[in-house]
């Protein structure tokens, strides 16, 4: 596992970090009865074990959960909560939740991964490592890069990397518009995917660079996706892209509904994309 590191430690993804006291041992656990998801709910998932949740949920999305990757996601969970008491890599603290949220949720793309073998993939603002830890552990010949501007996060994720074992991941501390102008990454990978980090015009010029031609650029998006579609098809194809495909899904247990958004790589992408980060985000195309 490799870590290319970029002089630049800032994103419009970035996530604020929050210390808990030095030399403190505590560890993340189930949250009690009391805890607000339940006050406010009181979902029937509340009661059940996150190792159950997992089994349950990966069926309900037609995904074989084998026992080793079932070891493996579980402790993916336990070293997230526990890195998370000590910076702040997801709002969700209980373990339960972070199983739908997190994981069930990054299982939801798994259908649309190349079916070539050993794709290159790049998980764009990665943060704690969603969707594309969990696809590499139920796809282990992914070539994957996982790219984040904080630093302190790529370090979480070569720990999990190291103690899962997996080979083929590099982590990339860069922003994407600047890996989107660097040779070595740019129009070198066969799946650029994103989750939720940006509206999709934004989103375009960041992944698209990234997207071999013949590629697919993945966008993860909630409801809004579908309104957002219709803003940034010219944007996408300026970029060289075209949209082949939107698919919703329901995350279990939540019923939330998702939008798995496809777009192919049809031609280069002009070499004045991407750009400057302020252009980016006040002139979105």
């Amino acid at each position: 596992m490799s870590n290319k590191e970029s002089s630049k430690d800032h994103s419009y993804d970035s996530h604020p970090e929050t210390p808990v006291p030095p030399g403190s041992t505590s560890r993340p656990t189930l949250a009690p009865a009391s805890s607000p998801v339940e006050e406010e709910e009181n979902p029937a998932w509340a009661a059940m074990p996150p190792e159950g949740l997992l089994e349950r949920g990966a069926a309900e999305l037609g995904v074989a959960l084998s026992e080793g990757q079932r070891r493996q996601c579980l402790r993916y969970l336990d070293l997230l909560l526990e890195w998370n008491a000590r910076m702040n890599l997801t709002a969700v603290r209980d373990p339960r939740e972070a199983v739908i949220k997190h994981f069930l949720d990054s299982l939801t793309a798994l259908p649309l991964l190349p079916e070539m073998p050993s794709p290159r993939v790049a998980d764009v603002g990665t943060g704690a490592g969603f969707p594309g830890l969990v696809l590499k552990i139920f796809r282990p010949d992914l070539r994957l890069t996982l790219l984040d501007s904080l630093k302190k996060r790529l370090g979480f994720l070569e720990a999990v990397a190291a103690d899962l074992n997996m080979d083929g991941v590099e982590t990339l501390h860069a922003r994407a518009e600047d890996a989107g102008r660097d040779s070595a990454f740019r129009e070198r990978f066969d799946l650029a995917v994103a989750r939720a980090v940006a509206e999709m015009r934004v989103l375009g010029e960041l992944c698209l660079p990234l997207v071999r031609v013949n590629g697919t650029f993945l966008a993860m998006k909630g409801p809004r996706g579908a309104d957002e579609q219709e803003s940034a098809t010219d944007a996408l194809r300026k970029l060289g892209g075209q949209f082949v495909e939107t698919r919703p899904v329901t995350l279990p247990f939540l019923e939330e509904s998702r939008l798995l958004v496809v777009v192919r790589k049809e031609r280069p992408t002009p070499s004045r994309y991407p750009r400057r980060p302020a252009d980016i985000q006040k002139k979105p195309l």
